[in-house]
């Protein structure tokens, strides 16, 4: 009985993990990550290096896509559009009681494979914080949260559409 739980196991995680890259055509071999522009005023001078090293990192561990920088299958560009902090959720001394944290990126993405798959869409995630604590506080562990969802979001929509 043991055996037939771990066999199960065995073969529902396997099974996962094959269907986490199955929508990626096999024909794509390569990809070329240009540097993410920064087209905003405000965020950490090094954002756009920040979200650029993610996304290649992204890439080279969850697909069999190669980083080049000629010639690719697919060809992925960007720019940091919005960095935005907002009050959310006043009390009834019209003070925020929450701020929210908005990055939006510009992603355009040229499959040389099938044109059909190419686009050209914003990609934009937020967290909330506290009125007590400053961005300057939270910042360091909010983008790396926006950054990663962002960056799921846009694999997402390149795997398949999701």
């Amino acid at each position: 009985m043991a055996i037939s739980v771990l066999i199960c196991i065995n073969v529902l995680m396997s099974s996962c993990y094959s269907f986490k890259g199955a929508s990626l055509s096999p024909d794509l071999k390569s990809i070329q990550i240009n540097n993410i522009r920064m087209e905003t005023a405000g965020g950490p001078s090094n954002l756009s290096l920040t979200i650029n090293e993610k996304i290649k990192e992204y890439f080279q561990r969850n697909t069999t896509l190669k980083i080049i920088n000629q010639n690719p299958d697919l060809l992925l560009e960007g720019s940091i559009t919005g960095y935005d902090l907002t009050p959310q959720a006043p009390t009834s001394d019209d003070k925020a009681g929450l701020n929210r944290l908005t990055l939006r990126i510009q992603i355009q993405l040229t499959n040389r494979l099938d044109e059909t798959k190419n686009f050209d869409q914003e990609f934009s995630f937020y967290q909330d914080f506290p009125q007590n604590q400053t961005l300057s506080q939270v910042e360091k562990t909010l983008i790396p949260k926006l950054a990663d969802q962002i960056i799921l979001d846009l694999f997402n929509k390149i795997a398949g559409d999701w």
